[in-house]
């Protein structure tokens, strides 16, 4: 199978090419350039790869929850070279992207507390758990949140993302006992974007039905005008 995918929900911007499961990527930590930097990093790939986007058997990218404008730059992205060489899209969560690298880099946790910062006291959450045959299985509903209201069921995790660097605090008083270390500089790759693309490509959809996830209501309806 061959796949590319994109991930620029933070200030990471990265994109990866997946081809019969090795994974070439190029990724790096730009604020605001994403724009500037995803077209090009594409093309890079592609022509290293020697392949035509009507090549590819389909795309992914991370669809959030994230900056606003980097979800609406990775949906748009992946839109157009999906309408262009008629590919199917497979959305992957970005706070799944995390947690699945996390489990990936530690395989002593089974567990993880995957938070981006939201600004205003929240952060985006999501709580994950190994799962052997699709890589990562959510429990419960991803949310938006104040970080000191965060739920979590009665286990012990790792603890990744951005959401920890700015409410460390809060997300610990209100998880005392659950957490068990925590990475706050973890960023979402598109490498493993791709993974967890290919693995669960039977949900591929028509690039018409693809929406991101903003979680945020104000933001979800801006989505409409994509």
């Amino acid at each position: 199978m061959k796949l590319l995918a994109v991930e620029t929900a933070t200030e990471a911007c990265s994109a990866a090419l997946s081809i019969d499961g090795e994974v070439v990527e190029e990724f790096v930590v730009q604020p605001r350039q994403h724009s500037r930097l995803i077209l090009p990093m594409i093309d890079r790939l592609m022509a290293d790869a020697q392949l035509h986007p009507t090549q590819l058997d389909g795309l992914a990218f991370g669809a959030g929850p994230g900056a606003f404008t980097g979800v609406r730059i990775a949906t748009g992205v992946i839109q157009g070279i999906a309408f262009g060489a008629d590919l199917p899209v497979v959305p992957v969560s970005t706070l799944a992207a995390m947690s699945q690298q996390a489990l990936d880099d530690f395989t002593y946790y089974d567990w993880v507390l995957s938070s981006i910062d939201a600004r205003l006291g929240e952060v985006y959450w999501g709580v994950y758990h190994r799962h052997d045959q699709h890589g990562v299985e959510l429990i419960g509903d991803e949310a938006v949140v104040d970080a000191a209201h965060v739920r979590c069921p009665d286990i012990e995790g790792v603890g990744v993302g951005s959401g920890w660097s700015g409410y460390k605090e809060p997300l610990m008083q209100r998880l005392e006992g659950k957490v068990l270390a925590v990475y706050d500089d973890y960023l979402p790759r598109a490498g493993v974007v791709a993974k967890l693309a290919v693995a669960d490509f039977a949900r591929a959809e028509p690039v018409e039905k693809v929406r991101p996830v903003y979680l945020r209501n104000n933001v979800a309806k801006k989505s409409l005008k994509l």
